[in-house]
């Protein structure tokens, strides 16, 4: 559902790109606190949040890569806004994805530059927000359980698309550039972006289900479902105690012996080890084997008209223009490098600006305590 330059006129994309850069900044703001261990166990987990939020941009990235056929002539792809939200967090979720749209659009030119605004606005913004919505949603009335969480992960993935694909149409009401009645545009947007979610509900469905099997705890969505440390005492020395006639225990005087120590953590590195080598073998592997038919949006916007005036990508002559490697013969070899490079290339990107915001969200928190006065005697 990458909008090019040319379908949305300059005013209406001007507005989105400040709704986007809008919902970025508040994002930044919200992902820090998602990154500095927000969720069960505090800010334990503050040091692997960061690293595993710039494997889901990855994941998201080459997922992206797989389009998969949806009806005649017609294909779909994740757009990971419902993925992000509920592994990472919604606030983190949007940066996920406006990362992914950020290197798609740059380095492969795929999405319009003038249009990144309403690609943000269309598939980071509004896919995270009804998605996170109704997950939470339905966990509140579902059974509190990791099958509930996974259902209703299915259920938040499969109304984010055509969320966004009724998102596409009203600014296209707004803004288009040709004459096409809306009401037709909504039909075929809506109607092949239906069929699109099912496919998007599904990956989510599995992929937070095959998480949430392993490491429920690196689930942001799953949160609630870890139970806190409860100390109980034997009945028998409660029964002994209430007994006036029971002979006084000598160690009832006795200090209280020292808590037992803390659980070790338990290190992420084989979840992102196994995420990053799926990342890999779908944008370098499978990638090839992707449907070759238009997308939900190239579909309806040719078949209606809609890309008469679609402008030429600011960077279509890239080396990496259109998921190719130029210059290299074998198109398998080719697109599996341009994979390769995009994984890769997500991944720094995502991961350097979720640790940057994690360090100042330690160092904001920590400055206040440096800052206090001393405390006299």
């Amino acid at each position: 559902m990458h909008v090019p330059d040319g379908f949305i006129n300059a005013p209406v994309s001007a507005a989105a790109g400040a709704v986007a850069a809008a919902a970025v900044a508040v994002s930044l703001r919200g992902a820090r606190r998602e990154l500095a261990g927000a969720g069960t166990g505090g800010g334990t987990g503050a040091d692997r949040t960061a690293p595993l939020a710039g494997l889901v941009a990855a994941f998201i990235f080459a997922v992206q890569m797989l389009n998969f056929p949806v009806a005649a002539g017609t294909s779909g792809h994740l757009l990971g806004g419902a993925l992000a939200a509920i592994l990472v967090g919604p606030y983190t979720g949007v940066l996920c994805v406006s990362v992914v749209l950020l290197m798609q659009g740059v380095l492969f030119a795929d999405g319009g530059l003038t249009a990144l605004g309403i690609n943000i606005s269309d598939m980071a913004l509004t896919t995270t927000v009804v998605a996170y919505g109704v997950f939470r949603l339905l966990v509140k009335v579902l059974p509190r359980s990791r099958r509930s969480v996974t259902v209703a992960s299915f259920a938040a993935a499969l109304l984010s698309v055509p969320a966004a694909a009724v998102c596409f149409t009203a600014l296209y009401a707004l803004g288009g550039t040709t004459d096409v009645p809306i009401g037709k545009v909504f039909t075929a947007m809506v109607g092949v972006h239906v069929l699109i979610g099912i496919g998007e509900a599904l990956i989510t469905a599995l992929t937070v289900g095959a998480v949430i099997a392993v490491r429920p705890d690196l689930v942001y969505g799953a949160r609630d479902l870890a139970r806190p440390l409860e100390l109980r005492t034997s009945p028998l020395a409660t029964t002994a105690s209430a007994d006036p006639a029971a002979p006084a225990d000598p160690a009832a005087d006795a200090p209280d012996p020292a808590p037992a120590p803390a659980a070790p953590r338990r290190s992420a590195r084989r979840l992102w080890l196994a995420g990053l080598a799926v990342a890999l073998l779908c944008a370098g592997g499978l990638s090839y084997y992707a449907s070759s038919s238009p997308d939900g949006l190239e579909k309806v916007a040719h078949d209606k008209g809609l890309d008469t005036r679609t402008a030429q990508h600011a960077t279509a002559d890239s080396p990496l223009a259109d998921y190719s490697v130029k210059d290299i013969a074998n198109p398998r070899l080719a697109g599996g490098l341009a994979g390769v490079i995009g994984v890769a290339a997500t991944l720094a990107v995502g991961t350097g600006v979720f640790v940057v915001l994690r360090r100042r969200k330690a160092a904001a928190a920590a400055a206040p305590v440096a800052d206090a006065p001393a405390e006299r005697g």
